[in-house]
């Protein structure tokens, strides 16, 4: 039996096939807006049933056609299991190993079949390797720490050196990951200290950053202290003024040699006691990586182009992106202590 809706002027008909393109769209725009499926047949014109089979096919969505994969559930199991167990090879690698395993399938099958998996060839986080006693040296200080706030850690100047390199397209091997998986040990790769191309000093509190300091030479404790005395106490007195700061430097050689401490403490400069291997931890580590992506398509062609290039990036950071930084500390600490003194995503 065929029967009118006066409000709309459509015919109800059984079959959700049978439905017009202007009552589908009526039905998806009241289901997102909460209405029941009567009051949607109602305005669609059309049953309640048929509203029901529309919504209910569209959450599902259409099965996929085409032909039948060439590799079985177990096949899939075993490639999965090849690349967790290294996930630094390359598609040609995992392809011969999983071959190997008795399986046909192409190189583009491979690649597809990871990609399926939720696999993604990404750059690896780098993370530094720390020791069961360096994690609880972390933890310990982290725990001490919880109750700062953050107005109590704007009154630290946060300071450390960074490396930046005229070739930026070299990154190094890629890792095979899953979405969420980029803090996963098996993912991770290995921080380095020692390549350096221009190596430079800066610091930072929440009023904003200092002066930079270019370092020709190996960073030894006259060095640092020569830096101390041209570039930390200038900052100093250009972001606290006659305000009292706490000075935070990590545990380089050249940072805890006895020389600089008495140097620091001739100065009345009060030192923050900081855990070993933990950049995670100072928020100017940050602000480097804000600086080196804001550099990322500049191409100098020598170091003093990059010298320059640095100098100008630099000057760009505002008190806002210093301030906010800083705010994040509390939130750090808890990181921590939540991993149990192991690195966070910071």
């Amino acid at each position: 039996m065929v029967s009118q809706s006066s409000s709309v002027g459509y015919t109800i008909m059984g079959k959700t096939a049978d439905l017009t393109v202007v009552q589908k769209t009526t039905i998806d725009t009241l289901h997102k807006e909460g209405k029941t499926q009567k009051v949607i047949a109602e305005e669609a014109g059309c049953s309640q049933s048929s509203v029901s089979k529309h919504i209910n096919r569209e959450a599902k969505g259409r099965k996929r056609c085409g032909r039948k994969k060439c590799t079985s559930k177990r096949d899939n199991r075993t490639l999965e299991r090849i690349v967790k167990q290294n996930r630094f090879k390359n598609v040609g690698e995992i392809h011969k190993e999983w071959t190997a395993a008795g399986v046909s399938a192409s190189r583009t099958t491979t690649h597809r079949r990871m990609k399926d998996m939720g696999f993604s060839c990404r750059i690896p986080c780098v993370k530094p390797l720390l020791n069961n006693r360096q994690r609880q040296k972390r933890l310990t200080w982290a725990k001490d720490k919880k109750d700062w706030t953050a107005a109590e850690w704007s009154k630290v100047m946060f300071s450390d050196e960074s490396k930046f390199c005229i070739t930026f397209g070299n990154q190094g091997p890629r890792v095979w990951r899953k979405r969420g998986e980029a803090q996963n040990p098996r993912c991770l790769r290995s921080s380095v200290k020692f390549p350096q191309s221009v190596m430079v000093w800066g610091a930072m509190s929440s009023a904003g950053v200092g002066p930079l300091c270019f370092l020709r030479s190996k960073v030894n404790a006259a060095v640092y202290q020569e830096v101390l005395e041209h570039f930390m106490l200038p900052a100093a007195d250009q972001l606290y003024g006659d305000a009292d700061f706490i000075f935070q430097q990590d545990l380089a050689p050249a940072h805890s040699a006895k020389a600089t401490s008495t140097w620091l403490k001739d100065h009345g400069i009060p030192v923050l006691k900081w855990p070993a291997n933990s950049p995670d931890l100072n928020p100017i580590e940050n602000l480097w990586g804000i600086v080196k992506r804001k550099m990322r398509y500049a191409r100098p062609n020598n170091a003093e182009e990059l010298k320059a290039t640095i100098r100008a990036t630099w000057a760009l950071v505002t008190p806002e992106q210093c301030h906010r930084l800083i705010d994040s500390m509390p939130r750090r600490i808890a990181a921590v202590i939540q991993a149990k003194g192991a690195p966070t995503k910071y």
